[in-house]
């Protein structure tokens, strides 16, 4: 398929949301207080903090596989191929999604997020009830469904994420869409070398550390949220902490609907790179 007036469309679009996006310059205070964070993290001894990351790595990891080798995974998978041959009959793998156009393409990886994030939206909307087993299930939930989000984006546009290379592109983009906004830009970049260098899909030669103190801006972030949802619960309305319960469904939502959108923009860009180069 050769590069067509919908394609340099899309392309144009994608420039200008990277544009928009990440001119971004935090206040004074987020500068203070990712800082401080940093600095306090960084008081940690070099042992513990190591700890600490290959715990995280290896949720991330065993959770992608998870995720990848479940039924309701393997569903979602079938349910994509069924939506996908609509267009085109021919379609049995994953890989033969990258023949459709990009604006079908686009149609239906908007419908997988807009799925998505309608779960991320109910189950922040429980953990909001307060209840401890479910407020102590939000953080693993929320990777679980934002990772599951990002595989069915690649998958969308013909990405198998069950290959070594896949998969840590697909946790590195997670980890990148989890930053504050103003370090996304440059892991972006670096992703965006990544895909365009010469790869191997069955074997991953780079660095597979995932997590930084960086990273755990996000990770506060959420033990905030945590916080914020137990002093809520006792604020009831007819019974019903309504309160914490919007908030959140809110903070999941926003969330989810950040990864998404990094994500989507993500993989578009580079199924459109490999058209460029065809």
């Amino acid at each position: 398929m050769t590069w067509t007036k919908q394609h340099e469309k899309v392309w144009q679009e994608l420039l200008k949301w990277e544009k928009d996006f990440f001119h971004y310059h935090p206040n004074d205070f987020q500068l203070t207080a990712q800082k401080y964070i940093e600095n306090q993290l960084g008081n940690m001894r070099l042992d513990l903090q190591e700890k600490v990351f290959n715990i995280m790595d290896n949720l991330l990891f065993h959770t992608h596989a998870l995720i990848q080798n479940s039924h309701f995974q393997l569903d979602a998978r079938h349910r994509l191929l069924t939506e996908a041959q609509v267009f085109n009959e021919e379609i049995e793998e994953i890989s033969d999604l990258k023949s459709l156009p990009i604006s079908q393409l686009t149609y239906i990886a908007d419908q997988q997020i807009a799925r998505q994030r309608l779960f991320s939206f109910a189950q922040g909307g429980l953990s909001g009830t307060g209840s401890l087993l479910l407020l102590g299930m939000d953080l693993p939930a929320m990777f679980a469904l934002n990772l599951r989000a990002i595989q069915l984006i690649a998958m969308t546009y013909g990405y198998e994420v069950n290959r070594p290379y896949e998969m840590m592109l697909a946790l590195k983009l997670f980890y990148m869409a989890s930053l504050p906004k103003n370090m996304q830009k440059a892991v972006w970049e670096e992703l965006e070398q990544e895909v365009k260098d010469e790869v191997d899909p069955y074997f991953y030669q780079g660095r597979e550390e995932l997590t930084d103190i960086t990273w755990f801006h996000s990770t506060l972030k959420q033990a905030a949220k945590a916080f914020m949802i137990t002093i809520l619960r006792k604020k009831m309305i007819q019974g019903i902490p309504l309160i914490g319960i919007v908030f959140g469904a809110g903070m999941n939502y926003q969330f989810s609907r950040t990864i998404t959108e990094i994500a989507h923009k993500f993989y578009q860009k580079r199924y459109l790179l490999e058209k460029k180069t065809q």
